[in-house]
Parts: C-alpha cells; sequence; structure tokens
C-alpha cells in the first residue's frame, strides 16, 4: 500500500531523520512537512507548508493523508516563558491530533518523554503526560507514543551541555541494566526508525514505546 504521511517537526532531531527514512522508504509516496521555515530539501515525495502553528486550523485542509508523525518540542533556553512553552509542547501536538482525527487521519505518531506524567511535579514531564492523556481522549483508530531517554546525534545548534551529557551517557550506558534499561541514552536515529516501522503496521489502539522498547523495535 502506498500512504501519504504528514509531519510536524521535520526539522529537529528525530524529525529530520524520521524524514529522511520517508523520503527513501517506497512505502511513502507523498509526504507533506509542516514547517516553520523551509528547509531547502527538495524530493519529488516532498510537499512542504509553512505554517503558523498558532492558527493551525487555517491550515486544517492540509492534514489529510494516512499517516500524522508530530516531532515537536522545544526546550527551556528557546522558550523560557512557561506560556509559549505549555503551547509547544501540548497545545500544537493536541491540535493537530484533533485536525488529524476530523480529517479522517486515523494513525498518530507521538514523540513524548521518558518519565511522562500529568501528575508530575516536572513541568517537562507533566506537559508531556497532559499531552499524552489529551491524545487519548481523541479516540484516533491507532496512537503510538515513543518515550525516549535521551537523545543522541548531530544537531544543527551548538548544545555543549548535551554533547558532554552524551558523552557521560556513553559511560552510563552499559552499567543501567535490567529495568533501568530504558535510561540508556538513544539515537534519534533509533526513534526515527522505530516509528517508521511501527507506521506501517496496521493496528489499532493505544501503544505506548518505552526508550529500551524502542530499540527492539528499531
Amino acid at each position: 500500500m502506498a500512504y501519504k504521511a504528514i509531519i510536524a517537526g521535520a526539522s529537529g532531531l528525530i524529525g529530520s531523520s524520521l524524514l529522511t527514512i520517508l523520503l527513501n522508504e517506497p512505502a511513502y509516496t507523498e509526504i507533506t512537512a509542516l514547517v516553520r521555515k523551509k528547509t531547502g530539501l527538495v524530493h519529488t515525495k516532498l510537499t512542504e507548508i509553512l505554517v503558523d502553528f498558532d492558527n493551525l486550523d487555517d491550515f486544517a485542509g492540509e492534514i489529510n493523508g494516512h499517516v500524522l508523525f508530530c516531532c515537536i518540542g522545544t526546550t527551556k533556553k528557546k522558550t523560557p516563558d512557561l506560556t509559549d512553552y505549555y503551547k509547544i509542547e501540548h497545545d500544537y501536538p493536541v491540535k493537530l491530533g484533533q485536525l488529524a482525527a476530523k480529517n479522517g487521519v486515523n494513525k498518530y505518531h507521538y514523540v513524548s518523554s521518558i518519565g511522562a506524567d500529568k501528575n508530575s511535579a516536572a513541568y517537562y514531564a507533566k506537559y508531556k503526560g497532559q499531552t499524552e492523556y489529551d491524545l487519548q481522549q481523541l479516540n484516533l483508530l491507532s496512537l503510538h507514543i515513543y518515550r525516549p531517554s535521551i537523545l543522541s546525534g548531530e544537531r544543527k545548534e551548538h548544545r555543549p551541555l548535551e554533547k558532554f551529557v552524551n558523552g557521560l551517557m556513553y559511560i552510563i550506558n552499559p552499567l543501567l541494566i535490567g529495568s533501568l534499561k530504558k535510561y540508556r541514552s538513544i539515537p534519534a536515529k533509533t526513534v526515527a526508525m522505530a516509528m517508521y516501522k511501527q507506521s506501517i503496521n496496521n493496528d489499532e489502539g493505544v501503544f505506548v514505546h518505552p526508550s529500551d522498547q524502542i530499540k527492539q523495535i528499531a
């Protein structure tokens, strides 16, 4: 079957890897990337739509196809205002899900985070958990939630602290065994490959994938 994908967050660490996979895999013949600014990438399968995420209703017609991938996210450094942070981490993914459900896009793949919990005292985990919960209320035919641990991979922007943490995790990872495996760092490309593989399955229901299980899928 030939699939059409919609992807939001295609310029990020996971999103850019996922976009590359989708463009190279024959299962997908059309990809619509919802972007804030053009990436400059040219491909026969790819259509980039410049979107104002604060006014997603204006772009509802673009959210149509078989699968929606949401890799949207930010950091406290990029978005210090918690109101804006909540919009990006919660409101945008949920609104995308609402529009997808309305347009008959029944497969939604959402990148959350390890530790996501709507009752958490930590705002990052709380926002991710609230988003997961609200997406589940949309009753999509298929909802996949990915909870990766610390991501590794080459980012476009310079993040010295993240590079230090990844170096530290390289040493710590082998020590995390048994139930602690899910805390090992994980390459963004691995998450992207798991998302692709799960997206071509004809499954129904809600599926939550911890970091260690994501590695097994990929």
